[in-house]
């Protein structure tokens, strides 16, 4: 168990079982929050087999050093942070990944997670991870030849993957949301339900330097979707994509960076992977940088 202290009380997070507690009645002093954002991600590379034409990250090279990643984990471990995220690019495409996850899962208490395309989790891969990450999130973006289309690879290896992963951790299935795939969502809550996920994140598509946000229509369509839906899998969507949607939030004075953070594979501390300002984590260290991003974006929750 990990306890963490905040706004909305102290919070009780086993990483083995995704059990969740919070003691709301339980009230705890600013000074004693925990310093740390709640989770973090981390761009380990920018590298990507695929090119996907609405995807957010730095077409840069850009790869992140096994000690400086784990110095990283550390501090945040110390400082109250729950779980860490680790992505890209495509995080297997690292050429420590497993390294990464294991040393993640035996030197801190923190809950390791990746999100990935899911094409690379082959059994030696699997093999590795076992015991060393607690949840795997796999983009699955449309079904058939939708998935094909725009992911340019067989759609049936993807749902062999999908029942790969579930072998070794839980997985949840994410899906950007587009004109593509909006008509899909059916489908793929149904193959979430077929591959037993124990989620399906909704990710509205952002604007990137080539192609624009959803509009007012798809995120109309989206939310007539979500009210209607009754899948039997647990649905979520993004923070950057929720406004307006019928959401329920269990820590609502837990916001910005002391909710999430995200650090690139450059080495600078942000807000989420679509912000623009950043800071470098430098020697000081990564609450340090944190802790500079808040004051320069303002965010003093």
């Amino acid at each position: 168990m990990k306890y963490r202290n905040g706004p909305d009380g102290l919070h009780i997070f086993d990483r083995k079982t995704g059990f969740n507690a919070l003691f709301d009645e339980v009230r705890i002093p600013r000074e004693r929050w925990s310093n740390a954002p709640r989770h973090v991600s981390v761009a380990l590379t920018n590298l990507c087999d695929l090119h996907c034409a609405y995807c957010y990250a730095p077409k840069h090279r850009a790869v992140l050093d096994v000690d400086v990643v784990g110095r990283w984990l550390s501090e945040l471990d110390a400082a109250g942070c729950l779980g860490v995220g680790f992505g890209g690019g495509e995080p297997t495409l690292h050429p420590a990944f497993a390294q990464i996850c294991e040393s993640a899962a035996r030197n801190t208490a923190l809950a390791v997670t990746f999100t990935t395309h899911g094409q690379r989790l082959v059994p030696p891969l699997l093999d590795r991870l076992a015991g060393n990450v607690h949840f795997i999130r796999i983009s699955v973006d449309g079904v058939s030849g939708t998935y094909e289309r725009l992911r340019g690879r067989p759609f049936e290896a993807l749902r062999q993957r999908l029942r790969d992963a579930l072998q070794i951790a839980p997985v949840g299935i994410n899906v950007v949301v587009n004109q593509d795939t909006i008509g899909e969502l059916d489908a793929i809550a149904a193959l979430a339900e077929e591959v037993a996920a124990s989620e399906l994140l909704l990710l509205p598509q952002q604007a990137t330097p080539t192609v624009s946000a959803i509009d007012a229509s798809l995120k109309h369509q989206l939310e007539s979707w979500i009210n209607a839906a009754r899948p039997r899998v647990r649905l979520a969507i993004s923070e950057a994509g929720s406004e307006g949607m019928p959401t329920c939030d269990p820590l609502p004075n837990e916001k910005g960076l002391r909710s999430y953070a995200h650090i690139d594979a450059s080495g600078f501390a942000r807000q989420n992977s679509y912000a623009k300002e950043g800071i470098m984590v430098g020697d000081e260290g990564v609450i340090a940088a944190i802790d500079r991003l808040r004051a320069v974006t303002g965010d003093m929750n």
